[in-house]
């Protein structure tokens, strides 16, 4: 592997003087799992890596003002072990319950994985039905971008020159609602996605639909929301029939491509078997079931 200088800054600021004084010349290191293995390999090839994990406040989980904030270091294995995360935000935790083995989710961070913008991300189609909002900071201040305008193509985000993912808000979710999400791979975990689908549905006492979140990665060149098919689902009675409906209408907003792990067409297929799946495991973790008819 090349030779390369390591920093340590001990605050934002530090971080933000490193970035300027060596340019394109270094690259921000969190978790490390993907960029070490590109360093490796020589896909990337900075000479300066400035590390996060030593900066105050990046490695918590907190409410503030009403949202749930999580540090951009915050690991996948301390998402997998927080008991408010599963209780409230579900279709997070099951997105790093099998994310690679225990040890990468030790050192993975969510912050990384979101910056690192891979179609294939697990935390993608999670965040952006939760609608999240990524606080950057750079030398010139803070600013919000809401998580579906920051992917902006496979490897690309809104993140500017000199900025870093400081946290990820998570806004409230409306009382009642269930989620989850579905990673659809040929092994249960150490494996990378074919398909991501993630599902938040807010039920009335009547189960039918207040409200209905679709997101899906690699279904797409970055993970989107199926907005017409929530729109269909919202106000019907929440059965089985309905949102297999939606999930040919989730099909029709999804361009699918085809990789070397697998097909297009075999995706459009598990687009229209999973969004009911998803549906189904949301409602019974509230003890609802699929209205009849």
């Amino acid at each position: 592997m090349r030779r390369l200088t390591y920093h340590e800054p001990q605050s934002m600021k530090d971080a933000f003087a490193l970035m300027e004084g060596h340019g394109d010349a270094a690259m921000v290191l969190a978790g490390g799992t993907d960029l070490i293995i590109e360093v490796k390999q020589e896909t990337k090839t900075p000479d300066h890596l400035i590390s996060l994990r030593c900066i105050p406040g990046l490695q918590e989980i907190a409410s503030e003002n009403g949202e749930l904030c999580i540090g951009a270091m915050v690991t996948h294995r301390k998402i997998e072990k927080s008991e408010l995360l599963r209780e409230k935000y579900s279709l997070l935790t099951d997105a790093v319950d099998n994310l690679g083995s225990v040890q990468v989710r030790n050192v993975a961070t969510i912050g990384g994985n979101i910056c690192n913008a891979a179609p294939s991300a697990d935390t993608a189609a999670p965040v952006v039905a939760l609608g999240v909002k990524l606080v950057l900071e750079g030398p010139a201040g803070e600013r919000e971008v809401f998580i579906e305008d920051f992917f902006q193509g496979p490897g690309k985000t809104a993140l500017a020159a000199g900025e870093i993912l400081r946290t990820i808000r998570i806004p409230t979710l409306p009382e009642g609602a269930c989620s989850c999400y579905i990673k659809h791979s040929r092994r249960k975990a150490m494996d990378l996605p074919l398909l991501g689908i993630a599902v938040i549905i807010v039920p009335d006492d009547n189960m039918v639909c207040k409200e209905a979140r679709i997101a899906l990665s690699l279904a797409g060149p970055v993970p989107f929301r199926a907005k017409k098919a929530e729109g269909f689902v919202t106000g019907k009675p929440l059965s089985r029939d309905v949102w297999e409906q939606a999930a040919a209408i989730a099909l029709g907003e999804s361009n699918p491509r085809t990789s070397f792990r697998t097909t297009a067409e075999y995706r459009k297929k598990m687009i229209c078997a999973l969004i009911p799946r998803a549906a189904e495991v949301a409602l019974k973790r509230v003890n609802r079931a699929w209205m009849k008819g």
